[in-house]
């Protein structure tokens, strides 16, 4: 069974473009013949538009803005409307607390463990590097040798750096 093509679309009909031509026509006969009468009484259409707040003169309450915590890393700070100094950065509310705030939390992150498996890594690296050197002459046992080096390798790229040492590091927790 064999189906044609026919390669030009202007030969295809669309009664929806049709059909919306012909209302938009219609629209404007019957703009056309109102406008002469009620130009008066003719109301604006409602646009939303932008308005930045340096335009705007005021600040909008309830606002989601970007600042940094004390190390520095990037934070989503809130400000509330109720607060009259939230504003301003210093003093960070927390959303759904009435109480007074409570003590901070002191948390330290331990990487030794991540750090020691790092090294031994290297060491490994080190250790298949001079086998390889040593079996210079054996082709079979140098290409195994390089086939472990590369996995070494490609694992401790994976692990040497600090989003790995993040991720896997202890954290412990002082009240």
């Amino acid at each position: 069974m064999s189906m044609e093509v026919s390669g030009n679309y202007k030969d295809y009909k669309n009664d929806y473009l049709e059909r919306l031509q012909e209302g938009r026509d219609k629209a404007q006969e019957v703009k056309k013949e109102q406008g002469a009468a009620n130009k008066s009484e003719s109301i604006p259409a409602l646009k939303d538009e932008y308005i930045s707040s340096e335009k705007s003169g005021s600040r909008p309450s309830g606002l989601y803005r970007m600042g940094r915590d004390e190390d520095g890393n990037p934070k989503v700070l809130y400000d509330e409307p109720k607060k009259s100094g939230g504003a301003d950065g210093k003093e960070q509310p927390q959303i759904g607390e009435d109480s007074p705030k409570k003590d901070e939390e002191e948390c330290t992150a331990n990487t030794d463990k991540v750090d020691r498996e790092i090294r031994k890594l290297k060491e490994q690296k080190q250790q298949l590097e001079q086998q390889i050197k040593a079996a210079f002459g054996d082709e079979k046992k140098v290409r195994a040798l390089e086939k472990k080096l590369s996995r070494i390798e490609s694992e401790l790229n994976q692990k040497d750096n600090d989003t790995y040492r993040r991720q896997n590091a202890v954290i412990y927790s002082r009240e």
